[in-house]
């Protein structure tokens, strides 16, 4: 039993050597980030930033790999990151959804949340539009009309901020869309097409048809740059003040000494001349907020969403 007691104790030594080790060498192979979305959007543009910068600091490959989900939001793309070893070579792009919402829709990978924030660095310029020739031009108009005829909603998941805060918001103001759909990208063909009357998007989704849009309201903490003119949801209804930010992810355990190397790239990237005048461009707001703080930024987020649809 002493043999067998001794021999138990030098293999967990020599499994601890081995995971010190490993994150010493870290990184040592290729790193892949996650995007549960398609190509194109803010948090796409800025992770690949961000993967580039971390490959010119290490030294290794760092690639996007985009993982939509079907218009069901960003869970699949979550569950992927969730399955993968707790090491700090797959790391999630995500929306807070994925943190806040995700333990609490019955998917075993997420709950309990199985992630820790390396940090959060976009706050996104989302907007509620519809098209220019739609017979209304605000969201009080908007209303009027919807009281008496099918307007439709097109949105990036049912369980996403802007889509919440967009039908509390119909709520708010005494009316309902006739239907809501969800799909994995929300552009100019969702309007062009009829697919939707309505359509909460980001800014560089719809600037190609800026011309053919007309945006009634931003989901923003802020009335954007570009549309000075266009109200806040916050600004309409004030119990509304919740916005959707997007931070990397990595699964509980991996070690500090990753998430370190992770967050420096991040951040070197966010800071960059060329993200921050890709900001500047189509309204998203870019900052970083470390692991401390994006764990309170979650934890408010979650009281606050909690009180959506009361």
């Amino acid at each position: 039993m002493k043999t067998t007691a001794a021999s138990l104790c030098l293999g967990v030594l020599v499994t601890m050597a081995q995971g010190a080790h490993a994150a010493e060498d870290y990184p040592s192979k290729p790193v892949e980030f996650i995007v549960p979305w398609p190509p194109g959007g803010e948090e796409d543009v800025l992770t690949r930033m961000i993967a580039e910068q971390f490959q010119k600091m290490n030294g290794v490959p760092a690639a996007v790999v985009n993982k939509p989900g079907g218009g069901g939001g960003p869970f699949p793309g979550a569950v992927e990151v969730a399955m993968a070893p707790a090491d700090g070579y797959t790391v999630g792009s995500f929306v807070l959804g994925v943190p806040v919402v995700g333990p609490q829709l019955g998917i075993p990978q997420l709950d309990p949340d199985p992630f820790v924030p390396v940090g959060i660095f976009l706050t996104y310029p989302f907007v509620i539009a519809t098209s220019s020739d739609a017979p209304y031009d605000s969201m009080e108009e908007l209303a009027e009309y919807a009281r008496t005829n099918d307007v439709t909603l097109g949105h990036f998941g049912a369980a996403l901020v802007p889509t919440r805060v967009t039908l509390d918001l119909a709520e708010e103001m005494s009316f309902e869309f006739a239907s809501d759909a969800a799909f994995d990208n929300v552009d100019c063909n969702t309007l062009a097409s009829g697919d939707a009357d309505v359509v909460n998007s980001v800014v560089s989704l719809i600037a190609p048809c800026m011309e053919d849009v007309k945006v009634l309201a931003t989901v923003t903490e802020k009335r954007l740059g570009l549309l000075p003119d266009v109200p806040t949801v916050a600004e309409i209804a004030p119990s509304l003040d919740i916005v959707l930010w997007n931070g990397l992810f990595v699964r509980e355990g991996t070690p500090d000494s990753a998430i370190a190397k992770i967050e420096a790239a991040a951040r070197a990237a966010i800071e960059s001349p060329e993200a921050q005048d890709y900001a500047a461009g189509n309204g998203a707001e870019l900052y970083w907020k470390d692991r401390a703080a994006a764990e309170r930024q979650i934890r408010d987020d979650i009281e606050a969403f909690g009180q959506l649809g009361d």
